[in-house]
């Protein structure tokens, strides 16, 4: 069978009241089913990356482009993973540049502060989900005010609150 008929009959599913989209307690249930155990608010900000028609719910359409990266940092993951069941940071650090997510030291150990919830020095899947989202999130949002495609931004406080309120986790 076809991934997309798997997936059209798995977003039908999770569609339950039959409105062509979920939202982002159904959709934080039914990638539970699949133990991606995310707070609500990681949910959010995958809606958020993906509403191209900014709706607040993710459609089929948005949901495959979802999907799409979902398995793509699954992936990295298991390649680095090596039946551990977690990263250590330096392999975060390997996945992210894999991934093509390259960051200088001090970024990247701030970031796996914020998802090594345990401070163990290694994160789990679902944390590495949480955090690929965050940098992809945050590299759609300062990609919006480089427009001279320059790796460089300056910004007025305007524009720096409203980076802030949609780079939250």
């Amino acid at each position: 069978m076809d991934n997309s008929v798997v997936l059209r009959e798995w977003f039908d599913r999770v569609d339950s009241s039959r409105t062509g989209n979920v939202t982002a307690s159904q959709l934080q249930s039914a990638l539970a089913v699949g133990n991606l155990n995310f707070p609500l608010s990681i949910v959010q900000q995958m809606i958020r990356m993906y509403d191209f028609d900014r709706n607040g719910s993710m459609n089929f359409e948005e949901f495959l482009a979802l999907n799409k990266f979902l398995l793509k940092v699954q992936t990295v993951f298991s390649k680095f993973e090596r039946g551990r069941g977690f990263l250590p940071l330096d392999d975060v650090h390997a996945a992210l540049v894999e991934l093509g997510y390259s960051l200088d030291s001090p970024a990247f150990y701030t970031l796996c502060e914020s998802f090594d919830e345990k401070k163990m020095g290694m994160v789990r899947l679902d944390g590495f989900i949480s955090l690929c989202i965050f940098v992809q999130s945050a590299r759609n949002l300062f990609n919006s005010f480089d427009t001279s495609k320059q790796g460089r931004v300056t910004l007025d406080f305007n524009q720096f609150i409203y980076c802030s309120a949609n780079c939250r986790i």
